[in-house]
Protein backbone atom coordinates (compact mmCIF):
# COMPACT_ATOMS: atom_id res chain seq x y z
CA UNK A 1 0.00 0.00 0.00
CA UNK A 2 0.80 3.69 -1.26
CA UNK A 3 0.54 6.88 1.70
CA UNK A 4 0.93 10.30 1.08
CA UNK A 5 1.06 12.29 4.70
CA UNK A 6 0.32 16.38 4.06
CA UNK A 7 0.81 18.70 7.22
CA UNK A 8 0.88 21.89 7.58
CA UNK A 9 -1.11 24.64 9.22
CA UNK A 10 -4.65 25.88 9.43
CA UNK A 11 -5.50 27.94 5.84
CA UNK A 12 -2.58 26.51 3.84
CA UNK A 13 -4.68 24.69 1.30
CA UNK A 14 -3.96 20.83 2.93
CA UNK A 15 -8.49 19.54 2.50
CA UNK A 16 -8.39 21.21 -1.05
CA UNK A 17 -5.43 19.87 -2.67
CA UNK A 18 -5.58 16.41 -0.81
CA UNK A 19 -9.20 15.58 -2.08
CA UNK A 20 -7.67 16.19 -5.66
CA UNK A 21 -4.88 14.39 -5.57
CA UNK A 22 -6.78 11.74 -4.10
CA UNK A 23 -9.27 11.75 -6.68
CA UNK A 24 -6.21 11.89 -9.63
CA UNK A 25 -4.32 9.02 -8.20
CA UNK A 26 -7.61 6.98 -7.31
CA UNK A 27 -6.39 6.56 -3.59
CA UNK A 28 -9.03 7.35 -0.40
CA UNK A 29 -8.78 10.59 0.72
CA UNK A 30 -8.98 10.49 5.08
CA UNK A 31 -9.47 14.11 6.61
CA UNK A 32 -8.19 13.78 10.12
CA UNK A 33 -8.98 17.24 10.99
CA UNK A 34 -12.79 16.87 9.93
CA UNK A 35 -11.99 13.95 12.70
CA UNK A 36 -10.49 16.37 15.48
CA UNK A 37 -13.50 18.57 14.90
CA UNK A 38 -15.95 15.89 15.17
CA UNK A 39 -14.94 15.18 18.81
CA UNK A 40 -14.69 18.91 19.25
CA UNK A 41 -18.25 19.36 18.18
CA UNK A 42 -19.39 16.69 20.63
CA UNK A 43 -17.22 18.68 23.63
CA UNK A 44 -19.22 21.75 22.79
CA UNK A 45 -22.91 20.29 22.03
CA UNK A 46 -21.86 18.50 26.11
CA UNK A 47 -20.94 22.39 27.86
CA UNK A 48 -17.63 20.69 28.39
CA UNK A 49 -14.99 23.47 28.65
CA UNK A 50 -12.07 22.89 25.56
CA UNK A 51 -9.18 23.37 28.75
CA UNK A 52 -11.31 20.50 31.40
CA UNK A 53 -9.00 17.75 30.28
CA UNK A 54 -10.33 15.07 32.40
CA UNK A 55 -13.99 15.45 31.41
CA UNK A 56 -13.13 15.64 28.12
CA UNK A 57 -10.70 12.44 28.69
CA UNK A 58 -13.65 10.92 30.29
CA UNK A 59 -16.02 11.30 27.44
CA UNK A 60 -13.59 9.47 24.96
CA UNK A 61 -14.94 6.47 25.00
CA UNK A 62 -18.30 7.59 24.34
CA UNK A 63 -17.39 9.17 20.80
CA UNK A 64 -17.46 6.86 17.85
CA UNK A 65 -16.02 8.36 14.58
CA UNK A 66 -16.63 6.53 11.02
CA UNK A 67 -16.30 7.14 7.55
CA UNK A 68 -17.95 7.23 4.11
CA UNK A 69 -17.65 8.72 1.39
CA UNK A 70 -20.67 9.52 -1.37
CA UNK A 71 -21.18 8.97 -5.10
CA UNK A 72 -18.52 11.68 -5.95
CA UNK A 73 -16.29 10.37 -3.31
CA UNK A 74 -16.51 13.11 -1.22
CA UNK A 75 -15.70 11.74 2.74
CA UNK A 76 -18.43 12.29 5.33
CA UNK A 77 -18.06 12.35 8.60
CA UNK A 78 -20.67 10.38 10.84
CA UNK A 79 -20.50 11.14 15.10
CA UNK A 80 -22.06 8.53 16.95
CA UNK A 81 -24.08 7.66 13.60
CA UNK A 82 -24.70 11.13 13.16
CA UNK A 83 -23.85 13.18 9.41
CA UNK A 84 -22.18 15.88 10.98
CA UNK A 85 -19.57 17.02 7.78
CA UNK A 86 -21.68 20.21 7.35
CA UNK A 87 -21.70 21.37 11.04
CA UNK A 88 -17.76 20.81 11.64
CA UNK A 89 -17.00 23.34 9.61
CA UNK A 90 -17.79 25.92 11.69
CA UNK A 91 -15.49 28.76 12.48
CA UNK A 92 -16.14 27.89 16.60
CA UNK A 93 -15.82 23.95 16.12
CA UNK A 94 -12.47 24.48 14.50
CA UNK A 95 -11.15 27.01 17.07
CA UNK A 96 -12.79 24.12 19.93
CA UNK A 97 -10.77 21.64 17.56
CA UNK A 98 -7.10 22.70 18.13
CA UNK A 99 -7.65 23.26 21.81
CA UNK A 100 -8.88 19.80 22.53
CA UNK A 101 -6.70 18.14 19.54
CA UNK A 102 -3.82 18.76 22.30
CA UNK A 103 -5.22 16.19 24.68
CA UNK A 104 -3.56 12.48 24.37
CA UNK A 105 -7.04 10.54 25.02
CA UNK A 106 -8.45 12.63 21.95
CA UNK A 107 -5.26 12.05 20.17
CA UNK A 108 -5.14 8.40 20.52
CA UNK A 109 -9.23 7.78 20.12
CA UNK A 110 -8.18 8.55 16.66
CA UNK A 111 -5.03 7.00 15.66
CA UNK A 112 -5.65 3.32 15.20
CA UNK A 113 -8.63 4.47 13.09
CA UNK A 114 -6.48 6.34 11.02
CA UNK A 115 -3.59 3.94 10.76
CA UNK A 116 -5.85 0.81 9.85
CA UNK A 117 -7.04 3.07 6.98
CA UNK A 118 -3.52 3.59 5.69
CA UNK A 119 -2.94 -0.42 6.29
CA UNK A 120 -5.81 -1.34 4.00
CA UNK A 121 -6.27 1.25 1.11
CA UNK A 122 -3.71 3.28 -0.83
CA UNK A 123 -4.39 6.61 1.19
CA UNK A 124 -3.64 10.66 1.38
CA UNK A 125 -3.97 11.68 4.25
CA UNK A 126 -4.02 15.69 6.11
CA UNK A 127 -3.54 17.08 9.19
CA UNK A 128 -0.60 18.56 11.51
CA UNK A 129 1.00 15.29 12.72
CA UNK A 130 0.46 12.81 10.16
CA UNK A 131 4.13 12.25 8.41
CA UNK A 132 5.71 13.10 12.54
CA UNK A 133 3.63 10.67 13.81
CA UNK A 134 0.40 8.79 12.63
CA UNK A 135 2.35 7.63 9.41
CA UNK A 136 5.95 8.54 10.11
CA UNK A 137 6.81 5.17 7.06
CA UNK A 138 4.15 7.41 4.47
CA UNK A 139 5.50 6.97 0.98
CA UNK A 140 5.74 10.79 0.48
CA UNK A 141 5.72 13.23 3.05
CA UNK A 142 4.70 17.09 2.22
CA UNK A 143 5.01 20.10 4.20
CA UNK A 144 2.20 22.80 2.39
CA UNK A 145 2.50 26.40 3.83
CA UNK A 146 1.81 29.51 3.54
CA UNK A 147 1.98 33.19 4.93
CA UNK A 148 -0.67 34.09 7.40
CA UNK A 149 -1.90 37.08 5.16
CA UNK A 150 -2.39 34.82 2.24
CA UNK A 151 -4.27 31.59 4.30
CA UNK A 152 -6.37 34.60 5.73
CA UNK A 153 -7.45 36.22 2.63
CA UNK A 154 -8.72 32.86 1.69
CA UNK A 155 -10.78 31.99 4.42
CA UNK A 156 -11.76 35.57 4.21
CA UNK A 157 -13.20 34.79 0.16
CA UNK A 158 -14.13 31.58 1.22
CA UNK A 159 -16.54 32.74 4.22
CA UNK A 160 -17.72 35.78 1.59
CA UNK A 161 -19.24 33.23 -1.34
CA UNK A 162 -20.62 31.75 1.76
CA UNK A 163 -22.15 34.62 2.38
CA UNK A 164 -20.94 34.75 6.14
CA UNK A 165 -20.29 38.13 7.73
CA UNK A 166 -16.54 38.39 8.59
CA UNK A 167 -13.60 40.16 9.13
CA UNK A 168 -10.16 40.23 7.52
CA UNK A 169 -7.70 41.11 10.97
CA UNK A 170 -9.80 39.08 12.90
CA UNK A 171 -9.66 35.72 11.45
CA UNK A 172 -5.59 36.68 10.45
CA UNK A 173 -5.27 36.72 14.32
CA UNK A 174 -7.19 33.26 14.95
CA UNK A 175 -4.93 31.68 12.68
CA UNK A 176 -1.68 33.02 14.13
CA UNK A 177 -3.29 31.89 17.50
CA UNK A 178 -3.87 28.66 16.11
CA UNK A 179 -0.57 28.28 14.88
CA UNK A 180 1.43 28.71 18.62
CA UNK A 181 -1.33 26.44 19.58
CA UNK A 182 -0.66 23.81 17.06
CA UNK A 183 3.18 24.09 17.41
CA UNK A 184 3.63 24.24 20.89
CA UNK A 185 1.26 21.69 22.01
CA UNK A 186 2.68 18.97 23.89
CA UNK A 187 1.54 15.64 22.09
CA UNK A 188 2.15 15.76 18.65
CA UNK A 189 2.97 19.48 17.66
CA UNK A 190 3.08 20.81 14.44
CA UNK A 191 6.19 20.48 12.68
CA UNK A 192 7.64 19.51 9.51
CA UNK A 193 9.21 15.84 8.90
CA UNK A 194 13.09 15.81 8.47
CA UNK A 195 12.06 13.67 5.41
CA UNK A 196 9.19 15.28 4.02
CA UNK A 197 9.23 18.16 1.22
CA UNK A 198 8.32 21.79 1.79
CA UNK A 199 5.91 23.71 -0.62
CA UNK A 200 5.15 27.18 -0.11
CA UNK A 201 1.27 27.89 -1.82
CA UNK A 202 1.19 31.81 -1.02
CA UNK A 203 1.96 32.39 -4.96
CA UNK A 204 0.79 28.87 -6.44
CA UNK A 205 -2.40 28.17 -8.39
CA UNK A 206 -4.11 25.01 -7.05
CA UNK A 207 -3.26 23.36 -10.50
CA UNK A 208 0.43 24.36 -9.80
CA UNK A 209 0.69 23.06 -5.74
CA UNK A 210 -0.99 19.24 -7.36
CA UNK A 211 1.45 19.41 -9.94
CA UNK A 212 4.31 19.65 -7.98
CA UNK A 213 3.03 16.97 -5.03
CA UNK A 214 1.64 14.39 -8.08
CA UNK A 215 5.37 14.47 -9.37
CA UNK A 216 7.42 13.93 -6.66
CA UNK A 217 5.51 11.49 -5.86
CA UNK A 218 5.42 9.68 -9.18
CA UNK A 219 9.73 9.90 -9.10
CA UNK A 220 9.81 8.76 -5.37
CA UNK A 221 7.42 5.69 -6.07
CA UNK A 222 9.46 4.83 -9.59
CA UNK A 223 12.78 5.30 -7.36
CA UNK A 224 11.29 2.72 -4.80
CA UNK A 225 10.50 0.07 -7.50
CA UNK A 226 14.14 0.28 -8.93
CA UNK A 227 15.52 -0.20 -5.90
Amino acid sequence: MYSIAIDGPAGAGKSTIARAIAKKLGYVYVDTGAMYRAIALYIMRKGIDGNDVESIAAECPDIHITLSYDQEGVQQIYLNSENVTGEIRKEEVGKMASVTSAIPEVREALLELQRDLAETSNVLMDGRDIGTHVLPDASLKIYLTASPDVRAKRRFDELNEKGIPCDFDRIKEDIIERDQQDMNRKISPLRQAEDAIPVDTSDMTIPEVIDVIVDAFHKKTAREELL
